[in-house]
Formats: structure tokens, sequence, C-alpha cells
């Protein structure tokens, strides 16, 4: 499957973050890695629908919108409205049930939907999810913060969950040109990297490294 890479802006200059998204839009990102956390599912704060709307009108790289917050369900039609073309839901956060309701609303739309689960989520919670879900996105790092060191126990949960399901895999976190080859060759096409690609002084090798990886 071809390697996409989608640059996370947790680690973006968000003082000249419009600068930032052209920068890693030149050098080959497939798309923008958007995390809205809310001091509730996660330890942080991070952003909401109206930087997704204003970032809408300067890319035209697809946005993935990873919604790591409490009763997501709330707030999805104003991530729809601001323009995203993908939208992740937590297992933590809603039942099965529940996502398959919010995917076919979100197909609707128009948009790719899929579900995300933590490092100490088994897959067996979302097996009812994956003749569903457009890709489905591994949390390699306890999510949080940017920039964590790799969970290493994530590789076999990879192979395990591409040996059932054919659609995207997506990872996110601890991404780089060392813990890439082995996400890629376990199974993954989707890498979320973001310190890795924004700290680089040349993005656009990052990114090709990235993409490379074996």
């Amino acid at each position: 499957m071809k390697i996409k890479i989608a640059a996370s802006i947790l680690s973006a200059d968000f003082s000249c973050l419009d600068q930032e998204i052209k920068r890693v839009e030149l050098a080959g990102a497939d798309m923008i890695h958007i995390d809205v956390m809310d001091g509730h599912f996660v330890p942080n704060i991070t952003l909401g629908p109206l930087v997704v709307k204003d970032l809408r009108r300067i890319t035209k790289l697809p946005l993935d919108v990873h919604l790591m917050i409490k009763e997501p369900e709330k707030f999805i039609d104003a991530f729809v409205s601001a323009g995203s073309d993908m939208i992740t839901l937590h297992i933590e956060t809603m039942g099965v049930a529940a996502i398959k309701y919010q995917v076919s609303r979100l197909k609707k739309h128009g948009l790719r939907a899929g579900v995300s689960i933590n490092p100490a989520t088994p897959l067996s919670k979302i097996n009812g999810l994956l003749d569903f879900v457009d890709f489905v996105l591994l949390m390699t790092v306890n999510p949080g913060f940017g920039g964590q060191k790799f969970i290493r126990s994530a590789l076999p949960k990879i192979r395990k969950l591409r040996a059932i399901y054919c659609g995207d895999i997506s990872v996110d976190g601890g991404i780089n040109a060392k813990t890439a080859p082995g996400i890629i060759r376990a199974g993954a096409n989707i890498l979320a990297a973001g310190s890795y690609i924004f700290n680089a002084l040349d993005p656009k090798s990052a990114i090709e490294r990235l993409r490379n990886a074996r």
C-alpha cells in the first residue's frame, strides 16, 4: 500500500501556523493531522473548529481531525462545517453502536471516518467496527502531548490488525526515521508525525525518509 505522511500540527509553531502549513505542504505531506484535545479525555488542551476553519482556507491538503475529547458527538457537526476531510473517533469515548451511527453520518457528508484506540486498549474493542470505518488509527504513545517515545509493544498490535483489516492503518506517536521501518513492515500505511517533520531543517527530506522507510 502507498505510504502516506500526515504532518501533525501539534508540533508546529502556532505563531506562524500558516507558514508552517505551507512549509510541510511544499515538502510533500499528504495530509494535515490535527489533534483536538479537551483537557478531559487527555491531559492537554489544543484547538477547536475555528482553527480548522482557518486552516481550510490556507491549504488544499486533506484535514485529518483526530478528536481526543469527551462527548465528541456534541462537536462533530462543528468540525464537519469547519471543513474537515477525515474525522477520527476514539473507542474509549464512544461505544461501538454510537460510532457506527456517527460514521454513517460522516460518510453521508462525504467525509472519511475512522476509529482510534489507545495503547492499552485491546483490538477486540473495535472488532465490530472494522467493516464500517475507512481507517483505524493506532496510538503508539499515550495521547496528550507531542514528542513522546514510541511504545514498541504497539508493533505486534499493528501486525495483528493488518492480518484482519485491509483498510488504511494509521499510527500516531513517536514516529521518526528509526521507528518508521518497523511500523511500515508491521502493516501501517499512514504515519502521523509531528516533531520529526516540523523540527527538521529540511522537512522534505524528513518526509521522504519516512515515506521510504523499510
